[in-house]
């Protein structure tokens, strides 16, 4: 069954994990404890009804405060589709978590508050999925029960959003009038407002396309393992282990080797027990080619029609990620898929204001900053442009003194 990720972001008491939690609710996905649980909280609405943010706030201090911190996901299925949602914090200061549950999604919900309208956290929030390349975006305006239901309302917000959304270059986005607390257009759509003639956020869900998201011809696949058993049935046998990042391998298939730039054909797929035609992105396989070649962890096979860039010298967008601020005089970690190498940022070329949108020169990359960086790699990296190939044109980057992951890197171009 097609699996759908999208993630929920907005400002604080927007009603994200209530909108969730209506969600879950509605379409019975809540199981019998869970629901006991719930029935039996003391945390309740203001008429008295469960209050459904307790199904996500999973933390003691999200519950104490009633903010989320962390990126709670949440799985639930219906007949035509399953779905895994990340609900993520809408605060400034856990903008890493953020981009964290947002960086896998398919779809971004962004919530907007009916009695306020687009304000600087809307801003950022939209950016932040523009920079994470996320194609389809629904805008949920909430709390319609609080503004009567007012059409004029939400047309007004819509009007706003739209300048936004041009100015970012969101060109699928979907409005979508909601009431969290009452149920209003979440699973059916809501008699409180006739004037809406589009679908319920779960109907939309459920019919959204997702295919345009597989780029079919930039096939490629790191190398996680060589396969050689030695054994005596299996005296010849040589498999490359991997996960399709993108794209469809067949037999017969002409394909490069990278950083070797070796050429082979496809000889054979294993999946599983079966030996399939093709492989597919998200499969893990094995691929045997017809030609002995010098192939190692951290290779990638690729599509030989359609090649990635190769270079030390990259162009990236980077989100940092530790309370450590960045030291462009040491070296990191970069992790591409299975190839890990060493690295410096070379050139910080700017910072984004991520509630203005202004570009500022800066010397500095501190926790949740967002900017434009040059990195310099020790070995040649087989990568996509971001906005050609998500799986294959981004990074993490990691501190060697103490092994965390410090920072995600979106790879912007090739630099000469």
């Amino acid at each position: 069954m097609n699996i759908l990720k999208f993630f929920t972001a907005g400002s604080v008491d927007d009603g994200k994990s209530t909108l969730i939690g209506r969600l879950l609710y509605d379409t019975d996905s809540i199981l019998a404890d869970q629901l006991e649980a719930l029935q039996s909280s003391n945390r309740k609405n203001d008429d008295g009804t469960i209050d459904l943010a307790i199904l996500t706030d999973g933390l003691r201090a999200e519950r104490e405060q009633g903010i989320t911190i962390d990126v709670a996901y949440k799985y639930f299925q219906t007949e035509k589709r399953k779905f895994i949602i990340a609900d993520t914090p809408g605060h400034i200061q856990y903008t890493r978590n953020m981009v964290t549950g947002a960086s896998t999604a398919n779809l971004a919900i962004i919530l907007i508050d009916a009695r306020n309208g687009v304000v600087e956290q809307t801003i950022r929030h939209s950016y932040i999925v523009s920079l994470l390349g996320i194609k389809h975006v629904v805008v949920c305006i909430n709390k319609m029960d609080m503004v009567d239901y007012s059409e004029t309302v939400y047309s007004a917000i819509i009007e706003k959003y739209k300048v936004l959304a041009q100015q970012l270059k969101l060109a699928d986005v979907t409005y979508i009038p909601v009431s969290a607390l009452k149920g209003d257009n979440i699973v059916q759509n809501s008699g409180n407002m006739d004037w809406y003639e589009g679908e319920s956020l779960l109907h939309f869900l459920e019919q959204v396309d997702t295919d345009n998201l597989d780029k079919s011809q930039l096939a490629r696949m790191p190398v996680q393992w060589v396969v050689r058993p030695q054994t005596e049935e299996l005296h010849d046998y040589r498999g490359y282990a991997g996960r399709v990042l993108s794209g469809t391998f067949n037999l017969n298939d002409k394909v490069t080797v990278l950083p070797s730039g070796a050429s082979s054909t496809v000889e054979k797929i294993e999946f599983f027990d079966q030996t399939p035609d093709a492989a597919h992105a998200g499969q893990s396989v094995i691929i045997h080619l017809k030609d002995d070649v010098d192939i190692s962890r951290g290779d990638t096979i690729v599509n030989a029609s359609a090649l990635p860039q190769e270079t030390k010298l990259i162009e990236a967008d980077l989100c940092w990620m530790d309370t450590r601020a960045l030291d462009t005089s040491i070296m990191y970690n970069i992790q591409h898929n299975s190839k890990i190498t060493k690295c410096k940022i070379s050139e910080i070329l700017h910072k984004v204001d991520i509630n203005t949108l202004e570009k500022h020169a800066a010397e500095e990359f501190k926790l949740n900053d967002i900017g434009r960086v040059i990195v310099k790699t020790a070995d040649t990296l087989a990568f996509d442009l971001y906005d050609d190939n998500r799986a294959n044109g981004s990074a993490i980057l990691v501190d060697t003194r103490t092994n965390l992951t410090v920072g995600a890197l979106m790879f912007r171009a090739a630099v000469e």
